[in-house]
């Protein structure tokens, strides 16, 4: 047992720190069968669609990529909301059958459990942007995948179930699968450059999670670099070509995401607000808002609280 345990988790990692305060959620709002002549394209809605076949097969039809198969045990997912349709033929199917209520047919079926992720701030957009447009994963290989299978398995297993309070249960489980779909994405290969890969990076993430959790403090490269345990010219150059923007550059745009998060939910002064985004005047808060937000904080308050 260790000299020094710590029993409160009170200092998250970069990722987790992201991922609390942009607001993940996660719906899933279908479990159906399919059979005969049937298309769904769930698109459009600024969300993260995301498809899981739990029994059959069916077609991924998506904008200059040939169809694809999917098998029972296949997730996809849809990061930056990308027009798709998936259905039972592999032929592109007509418009009017997108969506359609199919008259019920006997033969093979296909089950599919369909939902969203969501982030509530658009200040996720960079760390979607990591990611492929379209992510097929095929989790009928339990080495390569068995913490996503093991959830995949209790949703359906909830859903089946339906015991009270299911629907909570799988939007949990939905919450912890694309965490996982993220960490799977990093041990594959799959993401190369942008805010994922920062997050992941041994000493880059050091200095993220500095910045997320304490964005009061004076913070210079220097001291940030210090976090990350590296000299001022590295840490900055390799910042700036995992994230894409210098290292002050993104602590000044994560202070100001604090600040307008407190601006919407919370009944603190501007001075308040200032102090706690690491700004020792409001004249200076007020700048560096308008700056990055595009409008002045007061303009951002007054829209919250119609």
């Amino acid at each position: 047992m260790s000299k020094n345990p710590s029993f409160y988790l009170d200092n998250p990692d970069a990722l987790s720190s992201v991922l609390s305060r942009l607001q993940l959620t996660a719906e899933v709002y279908s479990n159906g069968d399919f059979c005969g002549a049937w298309a769904v394209d769930t698109s459009g809605s600024r969300r993260i669609p995301f498809h899981l076949i739990g029994r059959g097969e069916a077609w991924l039809h998506t904008e200059g990529r040939p169809a694809q198969m999917l098998s029972a045990g296949d997730l996809v997912l849809f990061p930056r909301d990308n027009q798709h349709i998936i259905a039972g033929s592999s032929e592109v199917p007509e418009e009017h059958m997108i969506n359609a209520a199919v008259d019920e047919i006997e033969g093979p079926y296909t089950n599919m459990v369909c939902g969203f992720f969501e982030f509530q701030s658009r200040a996720a957009w960079p760390l979607l942007d990591s990611l492929s447009d379209v992510i097929v994963m095929d989790l009928s290989d339990m080495s390569m995948s068995s913490t996503i299978r093991a959830l995949v398995d209790l949703m359906i297993s909830e859903l089946n179930r339906r015991a009270p309070g299911y629907h909570s249960v799988i939007n949990q489980l939905a919450y912890l699968l694309f965490v996982e779909v993220l960490r799977q994405q990093i041990e594959l290969g799959q993401v190369d450059s942008g805010l994922l890969t920062a997050l992941f990076d041994p000493k880059i993430s050091r200095a993220l999670c500095a910045i997320h959790n304490h964005p009061a403090r004076r913070w210079t490269l220097e001291s940030l670099a210090g976090e990350a345990v590296m000299g001022r010219s590295s840490f900055a150059r390799q910042f700036n070509e995992l994230t894409g923007v210098p290292p002050m550059q993104y602590l000044t745009a994560w202070r100001m995401q604090e600040a307008k998060g407190l601006l919407e939910t919370s009944a603190l002064s501007l001075g308040q607000i200032a102090e706690q985004c690491g700004y020792e005047s409001e004249t200076a808060f007020r700048k560096a808002f308008k700056k990055v937000v595009g409008v002045p904080p007061g303009e951002v308050r007054r829209a919250a609280a119609r």
